[in-house]
C-alpha cells in the first residue's frame, strides 16, 4: 500500500470478522510501533498483547468504553515506564507516536483497528491497571482494538485550509 494512500484511508474499524491474526501480523504490528520516534530515543513503551475473543472481550468489562473489544481477537494494551525517559513527561507523546505506527501496520497488512484512549482518564487508567495487573510506575496510555474488518469506513477528505497559518497565527 502506498503511503499517502495508507495515510488517507485508514479508518477506525470497531466491527471484527471471527478470524484469528496470525501471530507474524501480530510481530508486525509491535515491530511497528516501536519504530516510533521517542525523544531522546528512550523508547519507554511496553505492550500488553491479548490475542482470542474469549481474552479480548473480557477487556470490556475493565473498559466499558472499549465494546468493540467483545468482537475482536486482538487487543494491545500500550503502557510507558516513565522511568526510561530522558527528557521526563514525553511518555505520553512516544507511546502515542507507538500508537499511530500500529494503527497504519494494521491498516496496512488489511487489518482493521481502533484507538481506544485510556490516558488521561483516572478510571480507563484504574481499570487498566487491575485488568492487566501492570506492576507499580507503569502508565497505561492507549488499548489498540484490532482484527480483520467486518466493517468497512468511507474515507473522507479532511484537509482544512481554515486550519493553517503561515509565518505567525
Amino acid at each position: 500500500m502506498e503511503l499517502f494512500d495508507a495515510l488517507c484511508t485508514r479508518r477506525s474499524i470497531r466491527k471484527y470478522q471471527d478470524r484469528a491474526v496470525p501471530r507474524l501480523a501480530v510481530e508486525r504490528l509491535l515491530g511497528a510501533a516501536m519504530m516510533a520516534p521517542s525523544a531522546g530515543d528512550a523508547r519507554p513503551w511496553h505492550f500488553v498483547v491479548v490475542e482470542g475473543l474469549d481474552q479480548v472481550s473480557s477487556i470490556a468489562q475493565a473498559l466499558p468504553h472499549a465494546e468493540m473489544a467483545k468482537s475482536a481477537p486482538l487487543a494491545i494494551l500500550i503502557c510507558a515506564d516513565p522511568s526510561l525517559e530522558k527528557f521526563p513527561g514525553c511518555w505520553m507523546l512516544d507511546c502515542s507516536a507507538a500508537a499511530q505506527n500500529m494503527l497504519l501496520a494494521a491498516h496496512g497488512l488489511g487489518l482493521g483497528a481502533v484507538w481506544v484512549a485510556v490516558w488521561p482518564f483516572e478510571d480507563f487508567m484504574k481499570g487498566a491497571r487491575r485488568h492487566f495487573a501492570l506492576p507499580e510506575g507503569i502508565e497505561p496510555l492507549a488499548l489498540i482494538v484490532a482484527g480483520y474488518p467486518a466493517e468497512s469506513v468511507p474515507s473522507e477528505d479532511r484537509f482544512d485550509p481554515s486550519r493553517l497559518h503561515f509565518e505567525k497565527w
